[in-house]
Parts: C-alpha cells; sequence; structure tokens
C-alpha cells in the first residue's frame, strides 16, 4: 500500500529594517504538499502549482531531499510531491525558504516512518527518546537549511514558526524565538517584478559609514521591543534601517510611495520583505486590509494582503 504525507509551510518575511540577514517571521500564506511513495528506489517527482522555471536538478525542494539523505545516509524511496503554494517567487517572502523547508520536512517524516512501531520490543524506550528529540531533531533541520539557503532568517522561521532571531557562530547555530503581542497586524505588497536576492545583494555597498553601523543595533532594540509589546511608536522608530533599505528601495519603482501610504493608512511601520521586491507593514490587528491595499498602491502591478502571524511550527500529517 502506498504511504501518504502532507504539510502546510508558512512563508516569511525577514529584516523589518535593522533584523538584517537573522530576524524570520512567518506570515499565513503557504506551501501546501502531498506526498506519496511505495517501496523502490528512483528519481522524485515534484510537480508545482504555479509551476516553477526550476532547471532540472534546481528544484529547492528535491534538493533538500537529496541533503538530508546524504545528511543521514540514507535512502530514500522514490517519492511522488504535489505541491500548491501561494508565496510569490523573487518578492522577498521566502519562496526558497518554504521550498527548502518542506523538503527537509518531507525527507525527516519519511526517513522516519519506518522507526519500529510500540509493539515490538524495546521500541517503547526509542519512541520515548524519539519525543525527547523532537527539538534536537528540528535544531538538525534548522543547519541543514542554513547550508542550503546561504542565510538563516527565513528556512529557520518556516521551520520554527513564530518569530526567530539566528546567529550562526564557529560551532553551528543559535535561535532565539522572540515573542510576538497579539493586537499586531500584518500585510504585505508586492509589485509585478520580482527582485531576486542576488540582485539586490548586488546593490550593499561593500563598507557603511561607522555612525550607521552604531545606529542599526539601537534600531533594533526598539524593533524587537515593539514586536513583544506591541508599542506603535517603538515598531515605527524601531524599522528604521541605514545598512541596506534605501539601497535595495532603489531598485523598486514605487517603494518610497507605498511606504508612506501605509503609515498614512494607518500601519505603525512598514518596510521591504526580505531583500525585496516586496513590502511588509506592521499595525493594528483586524485592520491590515486597507493598509495592504495602500501598500500595493504605489507599486507597478501591484497586489496586497493582509496576513495572519504565523506561531506554530509545520507539521506533518498523515494524508
Amino acid at each position: 500500500m502506498p504511504q501518504r504525507l502532507a504539510l502546510r509551510v508558512p512563508c516569511s518575511t525577514s529584516n523589518l529594517g535593522p533584523g538584517f540577514d537573522f530576524l524570520g517571521l512567518c506570515l499565513g500564506m503557504f506551501l501546501e504538499a502531498e506526498v506519496e511513495w511505495s517501496s523502490g528506489s528512483g528519481a522524485h517527482a515534484v510537480s508545482w502549482t504555479p509551476s516553477m522555471p526550476f532547471e532540472a536538478g534546481d528544484d529547492l525542494v528535491v534538493r533538500a531531499l537529496d541533503r538530508h539523505a546524504a545528511h543521514r545516509g540514507v535512502e530514500l524511496p522514490a517519492l511522488s510531491i504535489r505541491i500548491r503554494s501561494e508565496i510569490p517567487v523573487g518578492r522577498g517572502l521566502g519562496s526558497s525558504g518554504a521550498a527548502t523547508a518542506c523538503g527537509l520536512l518531507i525527507a525527516d517524516a519519511v526517513a522516519n516512518s519506518d522507526a519500529p512501531s510500540p509493539a515490538e520490543p524495546g521500541s517503547e524506550d526509542r519512541a520515548a527518546e524519539g519525543r525527547g528529540s523532537e527539538d534536537r531533531g528540528r535544531d538538525e533541520l534548522v543547519r541543514l537549511a542554513l547550508e542550503l539557503e546561504g542565510h538563516p532568517d527565513n528556512g529557520t522561521a518556516s521551520l520554527l514558526g513564530g518569530c526567530t532571531l539566528s546567529v550562526p557562530h564557529e560551532g553551528g547555530l543559535e535561535v532565539v524565538q522572540h515573542p510576538v503581542h497579539p493586537s499586531l497586524g500584518f500585510a504585505v505588497a508586492w509589485p509585478a517584478a520580482p527582485l531576486f536576492t542576488e540582485a539586490a545583494r548586488g546593490a550593499l555597498p561593500a563598507e557603511v559609514p561607522f555612525a550607521d553601523a552604531v545606529e542599526n543595533p539601537r534600531r533594533l532594540a526598539l524593533l524587537l521591543d515593539g514586536l513583544r509589546t506591541g508599542d506603535p511608536g517603538r515598531l515605527a522608530l524601531g524599522v528604521s534601517d541605514r545598512l541596506h533599505e534605501r539601497f535595495r528601495r532603489a531598485l523598486i519603482p514605487g517603494s518610497d510611495a507605498a511606504v508612506r501610504a501605509a503609515e498614512e493608512a494607518g500601519a505603525y511601520a512598514a518596510c521591504l520583505s526580505g531583500a525585496g521586491s516586496g513590502l511588509v507593514a506592521i499595525g493594528p490587528a483586524g485592520e491590515m486590509d486597507p493598509i495592504a491595499a495602500a501598500l500595493a498602491a504605489p507599486l507597478e502591478g501591484g497586489v496586497g494582503r493582509a496576513v495572519p502571524f504565523v506561531g506554530e511550527a509545520p507539521r506533518v500529517e498523515p494524508a
């Protein structure tokens, strides 16, 4: 009999101004996957709706499956994976991080599906050990996501849910899960044209003034406290960034006007989402629809959506 599972992975915004390359926050647009397999090896078959312009061997889900299998030293069966994603590509909303998280979660679930049942001798002890190591297992996936993505913000958020602060170091990766006040709502908007990470990074200067480097951590302290408490003033001050925003906004027509329009519509704060070309606004929960429309209006072919904060980690379920 074929085995089946399903999962739903959230998108993520990142940076929020001064949280450059380490702050990720999950929002309610999703990548959904249905997986089926039987015994036997072979190539994985992945279908995307909408279709993705991956060249052969570049599918991010397959890449994550293969990396997890190599890391564990196991051979996965041939998987049939059907993916439906509402996360726009190249808009700074973590489409690649969600795809990477999806592949790692699938691989982990399939690799663990051959674990002994409780009826087998000794399996109760092993099952208890597995429950106790669940967090360690997810930490393993977070480290693999960093390796695959090259930066920890989006992949970590999509694997763990919530708001994550991820700091790579010589010994690995330290992750702090930061609270987000329930009074806060979020909106995202993006133009018709994508802005891919390589181009966005190419716009950054090789050096910044010392005063700018000093100012960013000050703003980050206000941003994090604003997220924790819901304080509008601290959020407004906290999203101000001097390291990357102004250089990247220059590549996105209408982005400055979009931020101003969102603030005039009642947003506490607005900024680029990740590297762009999308933007994100923070404001009062339940009042984000007009803010989303205002954020989108100045963008060429702009689309805006109010989206909920996603505080829970994605779960892999039997289908």
